[in-house]
């Protein structure tokens, strides 16, 4: 059970009703992350703006590879099952390729560089060496790249870091760090 209220729509702080409602018309459903960061409208803004503005960044393939990687480094359990849910489902990525993602790799060349930097990243609290942003670069990734990558990381550290604490009950097929999807 959660150790932070997940409220219902009914429950939910007026100020944040109508993002939830929002989220609900948009995937039939509020799922218990977004609840959970309701309780404080100015949380729930700041995650829902910074998604919405990260989802003009990269596709959504890429996207959903890095919060796989930044989830297993974090050992975020809500995350990787809401994140393997939604590339298997939305993103229509496969079972090898999630499972390459989770170890901070993709068959992509270029999803592989975006992944493994993203991964090094969160592993290392942003302290990347000369030789990891010179590897992302040799990839093809300008600096604006990298520096939305490093973005991406820091939205997907929030979720990790708030289903953690919180232990939100997992409404999604459960994934476990370290099993198989």
């Amino acid at each position: 059970m959660s150790r932070i209220n997940i409220p219902s729509l009914d429950d939910a702080p007026i100020a944040s009703r109508p993002t939830l409602e929002a989220i609900r018309k948009q995937l039939g459903v509020v799922p218990n992350i977004f609840r959970l960061a309701g309780n404080s409208p100015v949380a729930l803004a700041a995650l829902t703006g910074l998604q919405g503005t990260l989802a003009k960044t990269f596709d959504v393939k890429t996207r959903e590879r890095i919060a796989l990687a930044v989830a297993e480094v974090n050992g975020c359990d809500y995350c990787l099952s809401a994140h393997t849910y939604i590339g298997l489902n939305m993103a229509k990525i496969g079972p090898e390729e999630i499972a390459l993602n989770r170890q901070g790799a993709s068959s992509d060349p270029a999803a592989n560089a975006a992944v493994a930097f993203a991964a090094k990243v969160a592993r290392a609290r942003g302290r990347v060496s000369d030789a990891d942003l010179a590897e992302v670069r040799a990839a093809g990734f300008a600096d604006a790249q990298i520096v939305e990558v490093i973005a991406l990381v820091a939205e997907n550290v929030f979720t990790n870091f708030l289903n953690e604490a919180a232990q939100t009950d997992i409404d999604f097929p459960v994934v476990r760090r370290g099993e198989a999807a």
